[in-house]
């Protein structure tokens, strides 16, 4: 398996977006969050989504050279309509706007609509979090999740994301899905030929199972039963409901070729955490008592992103290829 500089992952998805209708500024957004993802070893939000990115450019279903709108629509309420492009350029486009009423009001909430999805929502969190901010993210995906006890798809996998800030880089932060497992988990364990754990979905009868194309055929189930559901629910209420963009039920598989755009949304909620002079003491209370603990950690602590990746020698083949 060949090692890619991170560098190059990001120049050559940037080349295949612009090859494929994106505008330079929007295939830069979305090269950089290709990369990202790559460096921090989340190989489904990286090249995995690369290849769709760029059909789907080319047939319609999303829009690559869009301009996003943002609004105020109150002083505490930040919307950035993406106008079905991608959801990297709308953020980037609204975030300046919203940080600046969070150092205002002490808490913003950040509106994404109508956009591509967003792939890795960490990647957004974090970006507040480096700015010195709180950051609580929220989006919704393709209906891929039964409810429990049912067998028909209702919701995504719905993830959500927590960044915190710290003195140079964030000093917890998480992004996880509300099922089980993410979708792509599933299809890179077809491709494998192997079997997946029980537990990560039910077939189309709803019966448990390890078979990767009987989960395919029926849904995934969510994380720790009801309490994941739940979790999942509050993700289609932040993303669908108060952005206005469609519920989960609504859209089509996200790496079809085309049919109609996404059209999904994110909520971001941003903290100031200097409206408590105790933040700085309390966080590290509790980050002391974990790190004491060997083998113990604070999720998304210490991080360090690589510069060089291993990348499939057949994905970076089709890389070189679309952006050729």
């Amino acid at each position: 398996m060949p090692q890619i500089a991170v560098t190059d992952i990001y120049e050559k998805s940037c080349l295949a977006l612009t090859k494929h209708g994106a505008a330079p500024w929007i295939a830069d957004e979305v090269a950089k969050a290709v990369a990202r993802a790559e460096a921090l070893g989340n190989i489904i939000c990286g090249l995995y989504y690369l290849e769709s990115y760029c059909i789907q450019l080319k047939s319609g279903r999303v829009k690559g050279d869009v301009e996003p709108e943002v609004q105020m629509i109150r002083p505490g309420f930040i919307k950035s309509d993406a106008r079905y492009g991608f959801a990297q350029p709308a953020f980037t486009r609204a975030l300046p706007m919203a940080l600046e009423a969070a150092r205002t009001n002490g808490t913003v909430t950040l509106a994404v609509a109508h956009a591509h999805t967003c792939t890795s929502l960490g990647y957004f969190t974090e970006q507040i979090a480096e700015a010195g901010f709180i950051a609580i993210g929220f989006t919704n995906a393709s209906p891929i999740v039964a409810p429990p006890g049912g067998k028909n798809r209702v919701i995504g996998t719905n993830p959500i994301s927590m960044a915190v800030p710290g003195e140079s880089s964030p000093v917890m932060q998480f992004d996880f899905s509300t099922s089980a497992v993410a979708l792509g988990k599933i299809t890179m364990a077809k491709a494998a030929g192997e079997a997946i754990p029980l537990g990560w979905a039910v077939d189309a009868d709803g019966q448990p199972t390890t078979d990767p194309d009987a989960a395919l055929a029926g849904s995934l189930v969510s994380t720790g039963g009801y309490k994941g559901w739940g979790f999942g629910l509050m993700g289609e209420v932040m993303a669908a409901a108060l952005t206005g963009s469609v519920n989960s039920l609504d859209v089509g598989g996200l790496k079809l070729p085309d049919g109609p755009p996404h059209g999904l949304g994110q909520t971001y909620l941003i903290l100031d955490p200097t409206v408590s002079t105790e933040f700085g003491a309390r966080m590290a209370r509790v980050i002391e008592a974990v790190e004491a603990q060997e083998g113990a950690r604070i999720p998304g602590a210490h991080r360090k992103p690589m510069t060089d990746v291993d990348v499939p020698e057949a994905l970076w083949a089709l890389t070189l290829r679309l952006s050729a």
